[in-house]
């Protein structure tokens, strides 16, 4: 055998690898890489109706069953430390049995790594909660019907704007502060005016191991809205001695004071608000007159489940429910005043899951209300008399 032939499959086989090496480095460099997890999304919502029946002297006898809201909730990661939430409102549209969908909470958050004290601080912005409302709700079981300043139409519970919250170290409370448009997440801007609010949440005897559990929960709250309004004679118009360009205050402060055991929620609360009115047509004949109307609000609720504290779980699904309401809409300018009582009862018939019994009124209490004025506020408006009964049912998934 010559040394030719010997060496001939020897090169082959050296050729052949030396041809086919860029042919594998390049199936392997354009592999595609594996791709990327998928944030999380996280969908809460809750479910809450009611079946009522009235027995006032206005519509006496009638009775329906209504589903009040469907709030959808969903919140996704959006890169590092920054998130989005956006939270559906489904409720029936006044005037038709139609059920609409508009944005409740539709906003972007970063958060700020948090402190090994446990201090956070975030930043937030788009359709985000009011001051007060959504804290008082940790307080209020909101399916029932609105919380007190809600209900008293102090302002809305969210609004589109800016906020930030701080956390305080060693769960001493928390700090919220927003500027919103200030007609709330139901209406467009609708002039230039801002409102500016902060609230300051505190509880001291939340990290103590010296008192009993019952009390850790104590909480201290004061907040403060200070609001505008434009003049509805703002552009002017034709006959009047021209534009108004002032501001119309519509400012609300207010404290409130509660524990939020599991086994026992009381709280109360005072608010007053300062909305700025007007009257006349703005002419030399009928020249516009401004008028600040006080109002003043006070509340106190209470949901005890008495069965929790003398069983060894300290819990029971079953809970009763008291609240007393005491508004005065019109406080500088008539003695009139209003209040809205809730009694009643509830069972939670799972983990998620709430049926309520309960009985609502509201009634005057004293005076006599103002007549109907023109302006930008309330005044001399009373509410509807109610007395009515419920069955109503909540459903968290």
């Amino acid at each position: 055998m010559t040394l030719q032939r010997i060496l001939r499959p020897l090169f082959v086989a050296i050729a052949l690898g030396v041809c086919s090496a860029p042919l594998v480095a390049q199936q392997t460099s354009t592999a595609p890489a594996a791709a990327p997890a998928k944030p999380a999304l996280d969908f809460s919502g809750v479910l809450f109706g009611n079946y009522q029946y009235n027995t006032g002297d206005a519509n006496r006898n009638a009775n329906a069953f209504t589903l009040d809201r469907a709030y959808l909730t969903f919140r996704m990661p959006a890169g590092e430390r920054t998130s989005i939430r956006v939270t559906t409102d489904v409720f029936q549209d006044a005037g038709s049995n139609a059920y609409t969908v508009r944005a409740k909470y539709a906003y972007l958050q970063y958060d700020v790594p948090k402190a090994s004290n446990g201090a956070a601080l975030l930043a937030k912005v788009g359709i985000l909660q009011t001051v007060e409302i959504e804290h008082e709700e940790t307080f209020w079981p909101r399916y029932l019907t609105n919380s007190g300043v809600e209900r008293a139409g102090y302002f809305a519970s969210a609004d589109v704007g800016l906020a930030t919250q701080l956390t305080l170290p060693n769960k001493l409370g928390e700090v919220y502060a927003a500027v919103t448009n200030g007609p709330g997440y139901a209406a467009r801007e609708t002039d230039r005016f801002k409102d500016y609010q902060a609230r300051l949440s505190l509880t001291p005897l939340m990290g103590s191991t010296s008192v009993p559990a019952l009390f850790r929960t104590f909480t201290l709250t004061g907040w403060t809205y200070r609001g505008a309004i434009a003049s509805r004679f703002a552009n002017g118009g034709a006959g009047q001695v021209g534009p108004i360009g002032e501001a119309m205050p519509r400012t609300r402060a207010g404290v409130l004071v509660g524990i939020k055991d599991p086994r026992l929620t009381i709280a109360g609360e005072y608010a007053r608000a300062t909305t700025g009115t007007e009257s006349g047509a703005n002419t030399l004949a009928s020249p516009r007159v401004r008028t600040d109307v006080d109002a003043d609000f006070l509340y106190g609720f209470t949901v005890v489940r008495p069965f929790a504290f003398i069983n060894g779980t300290g819990k029971s699904p079953l809970a009763l429910i008291a609240r007393y309401d005491r508004v005065k809409p019109v406080n500088n300018l008539s003695d009139y005043s209003y209040h809205f009582l809730l009694g009643g009862l509830s069972y939670d018939i799972s983990s998620r899951a709430t049926l309520a019994l309960d009985y609502q009124e509201q009634l005057p209490s004293s005076g006599a209300v103002l007549p109907a004025q023109t302006s930008t506020g309330t005044v001399g408006i009373a509410p509807a008399n109610l007395k009515t009964y419920f069955a109503h049912f909540v459903v968290n998934f």
